[in-house]
């Protein structure tokens, strides 16, 4: 009887579970970002965390390694994270991430910021788009705006504000243990799954909602980064934006030294408009840009203009000092490098003199059609020529004259063509 009440018990529940009854616990998603913080960025966050309050889910956990990026797109992500109505996880993970610069503006604003062992926090010393130095007074400026900015930031998610300012006016930078007993972070966490199971039960306050999160033994569902955001990602690269630059560059210049060929343009066309979409999002020196643009100028001079070689030499030197200029910041990510620029320049600097070279082969070799191409041929005579008489030369006749005499089927060599007359040379 009693065998017969249970599997009556347990028939029931599979049948309430089969039909809907069991109750499911809401999703945690999971983003990973893992690189400069740029617009392209900027824009995948947001929308993750859209995407994630629109699905119902009960938050959004940010995988963050970076080592900073540009403040505008900084702060577009502070502040769709602080007006969020789901809770936002900022995890600096896996082991050996950081969170720097822009970073540690991204996990202070984290309803729940936490780290893996291995990994560090700090250096927010601000990296803003110029011209190139700014003076003392407006970094100052910048510098004060940007302290307020990250202690606002702080105090309103209950953190350090002191460490905070340090970050950003000292460029301090401490270790997950340290942020962890500074109360820059929450905990220590190996892995996403230890993290779920350690905020379960945590109830998050939002403006006069609270909310309980039930995490234990919930798998995060992964969003990935659309091909788009990927491409623009990819772009917003210094070292990118620079190699596009300067494939443009190749391309226009083989356009104008072979009009018609159409390929070249078009590419270089392309290469370029991806290159300044690029450049506008970095701190560029538009005394650089200048440069490589008066280099382009002195190249293209070179085809029309017999400089030998001099348009050219000044070209590769504007073309370097343009390159190492063009990117001014402080920031080593947002530099490019020397490892590119060099080869680069070297390539340019081989390509033009070898231009060049064939340039003044071509000026200086003989002509090989029209009038001046019958100088120096040989041919034979037809007639006699005393002074004049008629002479094949190229499988053609021609007049000819001599200042000596000639006898027929005697070889001659032509001396010269004046007014369709060959001067021709007994051989």
């Amino acid at each position: 009887m009693r065998r017969i009440i249970f599997l009556t018990i347990l028939c029931l529940v599979l049948l309430l579970k089969d039909s809907g009854f069991s109750e499911e616990k809401p999703p945690i998603f999971l983003i990973e970002v893992d690189g400069i913080i740029n617009p392209a960025t900027a824009k995948f966050i947001v929308e993750s965390i859209d995407q994630a309050q629109e699905k119902g889910a009960q938050g959004i956990i940010v995988q963050l390694d970076t080592p900073g990026g540009l403040m505008e797109s900084m702060r577009i992500i502070v502040k769709r994270i602080l007006t969020a109505n789901i809770p936002v996880i900022v995890y600096v993970g896996p082991r050996g991430a950081r969170a720097a610069s822009a970073g540690v503006f991204i996990t202070l604003s984290a309803h729940i910021a936490v780290m893996a062992p291995s990994t560090h926090i700090g250096a927010a010393h601000p990296v803003t788009l110029g011209e190139g130095k700014e003076s003392k007074t407006m970094s100052e400026k910048i510098v004060n705006d940007t302290v307020s900015y990250i202690k606002t930031i702080a105090k309103t998610r209950g953190r350090n504000v002191e460490w905070a300012e340090k970050a950003v006016r000292k460029s301090v930078s401490i270790t997950e243990e340290e942020a962890v007993k500074l109360n820059v972070v929450d905990f220590i966490s190996p892995d996403v799954y230890d993290l779920l199971d350690r905020i379960d039960g945590k109830v998050i306050k939002f403006d006069g909602v609270t909310r309980t999160l039930a995490t234990k033994g919930l798998k995060p569902r992964s969003m990935q980064m659309s091909w788009r955001y990927k491409f623009l990602d990819i772009i917003s690269n210094p070292t990118i934006a620079y190699i596009l630059l300067m494939l443009g560059i190749y391309g226009i210049f083989f356009e104008l030294s072979n009009p018609g060929s159409i390929l070249p343009g078009v590419v270089g066309g392309i290469f370029l408009i991806l290159a300044f979409y690029s450049l506008q999002m970095l701190p560029i020196n538009f005394a650089g840009l200048a440069l490589i643009l008066f280099a382009i100028i002195l190249f293209i001079a070179e085809i029309k203009v017999a400089s030998h070689g001099l348009l050219s030499v000044g070209g590769i030197i504007s073309l370097f000092l343009g390159s190492l200029m063009l990117i001014e910041s402080p920031a080593e990510y947002m530099r490019i490098s020397l490892s590119v620029i060099i080869p680069a320049v070297l390539v340019s600097a081989a390509f033009f003199i070898f231009a060049v070279t064939m340039a003044v082969k071509a000026r200086l070799k003989k002509p090989t059609t029209g009038m001046e191409g019958l100088v120096d041929e040989i041919g034979m005579a037809v007639t006699d020529i005393d002074p004049e008489g008629k002479v094949l030369v190229h499988g053609e006749y021609w007049n000819a004259v001599s200042d000596e005499k000639i006898e027929k089927d005697q070889k001659v060599r032509v001396v010269s063509v004046k007014n369709l007359k060959l001067l021709v040379k007994k051989v």
